[in-house]
């Protein structure tokens, strides 16, 4: 009888979480976001115009309105397409318990894990499907009747983005010939691309088997003397994913590896030899790196003069975000507008969802709205990552970031550099590729631990 009172005790006590959880982070999604038509916005390297050429003026008698407000929705189209179309993983509830404790949700503390997971997500996304893949369903994304949320709040939140840049239209229809032809033009790319889309998320689910789920992430995190139900930083979770990538075990994700600069150096001789190494394999062949550069954008506050580099970081095609955010928040930039970020956020409450199964439902894992953050409201605390697939790219991609930094710092220090050789040369400690009695170096545990000391608290 003891037992199941007890059973019946936490039972409640789940359910009433669950409705807190609900009525704490479901707020996420309902707040509007508006865009200017007048400046470009910027998604992880790609340029998106909200305005017709200088030219196309309307004439007085709107002879060419439907025109020009045809283009203007073109564009915010394709932004919305390409935005949807990023990884979203936020909070969940109801999932497998973490080992070594109670804990069946992340709600309150996971959500620099989650932000985490998404610039790795990002990273998978440029390796197995390039930049320019976007979801086919990324537009159909407001018909989901998912439990996690309602068809009527994804609508809201689409017409709320569109009406803030153009009038409403009438939606699009296709024909039943159109329809058919698009039916015959789904080929073998577009079925791998999906195989993949779906793989990937998998890799990031809730369970104990997923390579990058919380599970295996809060696992990594116990070397460094982190437990679920802790904060994690920016810095903290860039380690944790290098060793999450180390350890994992899929043939698929042989391919690919994760570098960690240190304070705030990358060496270049440690990352060529990251993707020069032998695969489980054998196979010697070149891996495509991740590159985390954990910095900070000034003291106890960003510092403005960091605005430029920022920008010009989400410029680039190769950048897969940020995991940043402002104080008590962790959020993932992805773009930009004049002075405010574009950003993921991972505070909204959803349903475990088992990717295990067969065509496992995807709209959860699709953001239908983005936010925006001014620049200055920035916690100076961050993470930033690029992806190079072979070893040119990661040299000219130091080049033009090195050329970047020098430019865009008015500080007598750059934010970060790339130097020649190993970190070794430099009387650093190298952390060995494959360490076998302990996931994290002495040298590593204590930049951790200092790291952990300067960041800021998450909720």
């Amino acid at each position: 009888m003891e037992a199941t009172g007890t059973d019946e005790v936490e039972k409640i006590k789940s359910k009433f979480m669950s409705a807190w959880h609900n009525m704490k982070y479901s707020w996420v999604l309902k707040t509007k976001t508006y865009f200017s038509r007048n400046s470009p916005v910027f998604l992880l390297g790609k340029c998106y115009h909200f305005k017709t050429d200088e030219s196309g003026e309307l004439s007085t008698d709107g002879s060419n309105f439907d025109k020009i407000n045809a283009e203007i929705s073109g564009n915010v189209e394709e932004f919305r397409k390409d935005f949807i179309s990023r990884i979203w993983l936020t909070y969940r509830e109801e999932f497998p318990q973490i080992k070594g404790s109670a804990l069946t949700t992340d709600c309150g503390w996971g959500c620099t894990l989650r932000t985490g997971q998404m610039l790795l997500a990002q990273g998978l996304m440029l390796h197995f499907l390039g930049r320019a893949w976007v979801w086919p369903e990324a537009l159909d994304i407001d018909n989901s009747d998912s439990e996690s949320w309602t068809a009527h709040t994804v609508k809201k939140l689409t017409a709320s983005f569109e009406a803030s840049l153009t009038a409403e239209r009438e939606p699009k229809i296709l024909s039943n010939h159109h329809q058919g032809t698009l039916k015959r033009n789904c080929d073998d790319s577009e079925m791998r691309n999906e195989v993949y889309h779906r793989k990937i998320i998998s890799w990031f689910g809730d369970s104990p088997l997923a390579a990058f789920g919380l599970h295996q992430l809060i696992e990594h995190g116990k070397k460094s003397g982190k437990i679920a139900g802790d904060w994690y930083g920016p810095a903290v979770v860039a380690h944790i994913l290098r060793k999450a990538v180390e350890e994992a075990r899929d043939p698929e994700l042989q391919g690919v590896t994760v570098y960690v600069a240190q304070d705030c150096t990358v060496y270049s001789s440690d990352v060529i030899d990251r993707q020069c190494s032998l695969m489980d394999s054998g196979k010697a062949d070149t891996k495509a790196v991740i590159i985390l550069v954990p910095v900070r954008l000034g003291g106890e506050r960003t510092n403005m003069d960091y605005l430029e580099f920022v920008k010009g970081i989400l410029s680039l095609e190769y950048c897969v975000g940020i995991i940043g955010g402002k104080p008590k928040q962790s959020y993932y930039f992805a773009g930009f507008q004049d002075d405010s970020l574009i950003y993921m956020d991972p505070h909204y409450c959803q349903s475990f969802v088992d990717v295990s199964i067969k065509d496992f439902p995807l709209e959860s894992f699709h953001c239908p709205s983005p936010k925006k953050m001014s620049f200055k409201k920035m916690d100076p605390s961050c993470t930033i990552g690029f992806y190079c697939r072979t070893v040119q790219d990661f040299e000219k991609a130091s080049e033009e970031i090195t050329k970047m930094l020098k430019s865009s710092s008015k500080e007598k220090y750059p934010l970060f550099t790339f130097v020649k050789g190993h970190s070794r040369d430099y009387d650093f400690a190298s952390s060995p590729l494959h360490e076998e009695s302990d996931l994290f170096s002495e040298d590593e545990k204590k930049r951790l631990k200092r790291f952990s000391t300067e960041e800021f608290v998450l909720l």
